[in-house]
């Protein structure tokens, strides 16, 4: 699938949650960010993974801090190398993206796993954010 079919299928509706892990995740993210620039991705994607996640019955498992993070760091990432245009370049290049425990050189896990942190951004607690 492209990665504009795979954002339509996303924001539509039609992906199955089958089909949405945290590789698709940081896909859906990248996709945006390079189409829209990271403040409208940071929109359309938290927008778009808690609908997804109310879609499928699953509203509980939508946290902010943790998307938003991501939506950062991918955005960042794009930022330092523009010149990537496949996903699976972008991947090559940065594979730690790849680590679903990244956040946790952010954000100590009791942080990142309160309510707090799952109903609105809270900022790191450990290591500021790349600029």
């Amino acid at each position: 699938m492209t990665d504009d079919a795979f954002v339509t299928a996303f924001l539509s509706g039609s992906l199955p949650p089958t089909q949405f892990h945290h590789r698709d995740h940081l896909r859906l993210t990248w996709a945006l960010v390079r189409l829209t620039g990271v403040e409208a991705a940071m929109k359309r994607v938290t927008s778009g993974i808690r609908y997804f996640a109310t879609q499928h019955g699953q509203a509980e498992k939508y946290h902010e801090t943790m998307t938003r993070f991501w939506v950062l760091l991918v955005g960042h990432m794009v930022a330092a190398r523009p010149d990537i245009t496949t996903f699976d370049e972008f991947l090559a290049a940065f594979p730690m993206l790849l680590d679903k425990d990244l956040p946790y050189r952010h954000w100590r896990r009791e942080t990142m796993l309160s309510p707090a942190a799952r109903a609105h951004w809270v900022e790191p607690d450990i290591l500021a954010l790349p600029a």
